[in-house]
């Protein structure tokens, strides 16, 4: 079976969850400026999830674009996928109310972990698929921003009941390795079509 309606359908699925984490910001009573700055921990939660989300978004397009075919397995991995990442707006928002309390800190990191090891399945699924000199077992490679990113959560995880700000830097810095797209897949693909 071709890509293009597990690409649809996951494209739909973050449409949908980038959707309902912005209908979870509160508007504030009052109009002037100052009615923003007790929204500020649920803001920089969202835009940390958004951008979350974006990198998410950006990267599963890039893997299907090296992907030929989807097998039963392979549909399998992006729902687990898709399940973690639909799970953000639930804990951005508590994260966000509760002012980065630990619990919600915590549990935040943990969403991002398996976020990240529900991606590695779904890309070791698809070599698995496609065979280990397909394109995208050749561009993937070493994936240090994977595992430095992973680092950073499973370090955020107990240090948010330390101090819950410094985990969101940590999940942050996961954040900002990936904010330049991985070019190694299209790369590979450059190469191909010429």
């Amino acid at each position: 079976m071709k890509t293009t309606r597990l690409e649809a359908f996951s494209d739909g699925v973050l449409a949908i969850i980038m959707t309902i984490m912005v209908l979870e910001l509160k508007r504030p009573d009052a109009v002037d400026l100052a009615a923003l700055k007790p929204l500020a921990p649920h803001f920089v939660s969202y835009i940390l999830s958004f951008t979350y989300l974006g990198i998410y978004w950006n990267n599963h397009h890039h893997l299907f674009q090296a992907a030929k075919q989807v097998s039963g397995g392979v549909l399998w991995a992006n729902l687990n996928l898709l399940f973690w990442l639909s799970l953000l707006p639930f804990t951005t928002d508590w994260m966000g109310e509760n002012r980065l309390a630990a619990t919600p800190t915590a549990v935040y990191g943990f969403v991002l972990i398996m976020a990240a090891i529900a991606y590695y399945i779904l890309e070791r699924t698809i070599i698995a698929k496609e065979g280990r000199d397909s394109l995208l077992a050749q561009a993937v490679g070493k994936d240090w921003k994977a595992r430095l990113a992973l680092i950073s959560y499973l370090v955020g995880i107990p240090l948010a009941f330390l101090n819950s700000w410094i985990a969101g830097a940590l999940y942050a810095f996961g954040a900002l390795l990936w904010l330049i797209p991985d070019p190694r897949i299209e790369r590979k693909l450059e190469n191909e079509e010429q």
